[in-house]
């Protein structure tokens, strides 16, 4: 039966090329543009390099001080004297990687200015973090109590300072007018991670600034690896009772809030949230409004289409049921037809995405932000198609259940 309804669509789409036409091209495009948006959202939250154990990662990136009886606040990241006196304490954290928010420097070459973004880290940040290393090595606590001028760039400040240097490795670059010794090169870090990317990785100990200074508030934030993915939730709970033995810095406060989140919960937080909620549910109920929005619209246009389609064919329809066709019968078929015009729509929709998707990461509008088509991106692809071709057949089939027989013939 699904053989002759499926030779039966074909022959229906056809025959009526316009309507094919109009309805594979409203399929195609909003599915290439879902593709092509789940492609980049599977980019920003999926584990990507170098921040590979998120399963035993949780992120600690805001420090919220609130004045409750006037209801204002101070909101930044974390100082480091937080994370080193008190979060290190911590008994499930087996490692933290620390590292402090990018600063920008120019440096000239060839008398051309290159925009140098630097950053602090510790030691451990290069255990937790797999940055992969193309020549030399990270610094080691040692150069880091040494306080030692050293450096670890990325591939792309390599090339746009060094040129074509086959080795770095010993050479010296300059930021801020002091000249670091180059002791490795990492692969490019997109920019859509912004609390990893960077060109010029360096010790915390030679900051200009007291990096140490007795606070709460400051401009770090902390990746906690816990000993295992068991011990994840346990480490998330010490580090909330922890909190509340935090004393306040200030009089003016009388409320602290700081959290060591998942990695996606960190994202919504610092987007829609605050010390007391997460805004996860702000996020994800504005994602589902604008793909349900954007589903909506095409699928609307579609059942106009469909229902068009169906009043040509009531003539087809009132001589099915005149001999015995029943309503579901009718009602299953043209669901089914809609599914097989809705899933050609969306294998067009899929070489329109590879297409988009190459274009887009030929011109690289986001630095070092490359997308790619996976199995996570193509089931959802595979979800919206049939919702898509649900939504917009059901309806009609309906209609089409209820042609009386003999408006239907005398159609013809």
């Amino acid at each position: 039966m699904l053989k002759n309804y499926f030779k039966i669509a074909i022959a229906v789409l056809k025959r009526r090329r316009f309507f094919t036409f109009i309805s594979l091209f409203g399929i195609s495009f909003t599915l290439t543009i879902l593709m092509v948006g789940t492609a980049f959202l599977d980019k920003v939250i999926s584990p990507d390099y170098p921040d590979y154990k998120r399963a035993r990662s949780l992120y600690v990136t805001t420090m919220e001080l609130k004045n409750s009886k006037e209801g204002w606040l101070n909101r930044s990241d974390v100082s480091f004297y937080f994370l080193d006196h008190y979060v290190s304490t911590l008994k499930n954290v087996e490692m933290m990687a620390i590292s402090s928010n990018a600063r920008t420097s120019n440096a000239y070459v060839n008398n051309q200015k290159i925009v140098i973004e630097y950053k602090y880290t510790n030691a451990d940040y290069w255990k937790v973090l797999e940055y992969a290393f193309s020549e030399g090595k990270p610094y080691t606590q040692q150069q880091i109590d040494n306080a030692e001028q050293v450096a670890v760039i990325s591939e792309q400040t390599k090339k746009e300072y060094f040129g074509d240097a086959p080795t770095v490795v010993g050479k010296y670059i300059s930021a801020d007018n002091i000249n670091y010794r180059v002791i490795g090169v990492v692969g490019n870090v997109a920019k859509t991670l912004l609390s990893f990317a960077g060109d010029l990785y360096l010790p915390y100990t030679i900051a200009k600034d007291d990096y140490n200074k007795p606070g709460l508030m400051g401009g770090f934030n902390a990746v906690l690896l816990a000993k295992s993915k068991a011990d994840v939730p346990k480490l998330k709970k010490e580090f909330d009772q922890m909190m509340k033995k935090v004393p306040l810095p200030d009089k003016e406060f009388d409320e602290v809030y700081c959290h060591a989140d998942y990695f996606f919960t960190s994202m919504t937080r610092r987007i829609a949230g605050d010390g007391k909620n997460t805004g996860m549910s702000v996020v994800v109920g504005l994602l589902s409004i604008f793909v349900f929005l954007f589903l909506l619209l095409p699928t609307i246009n579609l059942v106009n289409i469909n229902i068009t389609r169906i009043l040509e064919r009531s003539s087809e329809i009132g001589v099915r049921k005149a001999f015995g066709a029943s309503s579901k019968t009718l009602v299953y078929q043209f669901i089914v037809e809609n599914l097989i015009l809705t899933f050609l729509g969306g294998v067009i929709g899929l070489c329109l995405s590879v297409l988009v998707i190459y274009w887009y990461n030929d011109i690289e509008p986001i630095e070092n932000v490359y997308l790619k088509l996976n199995f996570t991106v193509l089931f959802y692809s595979f979800i919206a198609c049939l919702f898509f071709g649900l939504l917009s057949g059901v309806y009609p089939a309906w209609r089409m259940s209820k042609l009386n027989v003999v408006k239907a013939l005398k159609a013809q």
